[in-house]
């Protein structure tokens, strides 16, 4: 390797990794992919922790899950354009803080959004230089069958979900650009090398 050939490659090592904006519908395999990625490589991920107006869950943590905020702070956070994106699902606003992003990326870790549909095409009109990419199943018909084989859904909630995943498939294929990579999760092990080969530059970097 020549001069030249070195200092790039020192200089692409002190770039901070790009964070990832993963999108998909429950059942598609998104948190199956990262799970494993984020125990293969357990010091390069770190999750974004989205604010919300919502109350939290049993077992749901304030810094962990979300950060639980009052509405009257939110909209102010909102006015003060603290977020990159915001949305409102069922009455409960939820937004992603520029302010944490950043500490991620400073971090020299990977930064992951998840995040629905919504606020990706928010994110795509913010400065944010990202990769966008949605893990879906290869249908409705299979991804039903994932869903219903869990176990966890009624029939209003799986009736809920599949209809926001075929909302979504149709304004995918309206806006063929909104993702950087579709990574149709037919097979696991193949999905899964298609998310890390992706990855593989930021990953080198993030290698203690």
């Amino acid at each position: 390797m020549n001069l030249t050939s070195l200092i790039f490659a020192s200089l692409v090592r002190r770039m901070p990794c790009r964070p990832i904006v993963l999108s998909g519908p429950s059942g598609g395999g998104k948190s199956t992919i990262l799970t494993r990625a984020m125990k293969e490589y357990p010091n390069s991920f770190a999750f974004s922790v989205s604010h919300t107006t919502r109350q939290p869950r049993a077992g749901e943590e304030h810094g962990k899950h979300y950060y639980f905020t009052e509405k009257e702070k939110m909209q102010a956070m909102m006015k003060n354009g603290e977020f990159l994106e915001h949305a409102t699902f069922s009455g409960n606003t939820y937004g992603t803080s520029k302010k944490t992003v950043e500490e991620i990326e400073k971090s020299g870790k990977i930064c992951v959004l998840d995040i629905e549909l919504q606020g990706v095409r928010n994110i795509k009109n913010s400065h944010l230089d990202a990769r966008y990419i949605l893990i879906r199943a290869p249908s409705i018909k299979l991804l039903e069958e994932r869903l219903r084989a869990r176990g966890t859904e009624t029939e209003e909630s799986l009736k809920k979900r599949l209809q926001h995943a075929e909302e979504d498939l149709v304004e995918i294929e309206k806006n063929p650009t909104l993702f950087d990579k579709v990574i149709v999760n037919d097979d696991l092990e193949r999905a899964y090398k298609e998310f890390v080969d992706l990855l593989r530059e930021d990953l080198e970097k993030t290698k203690k």
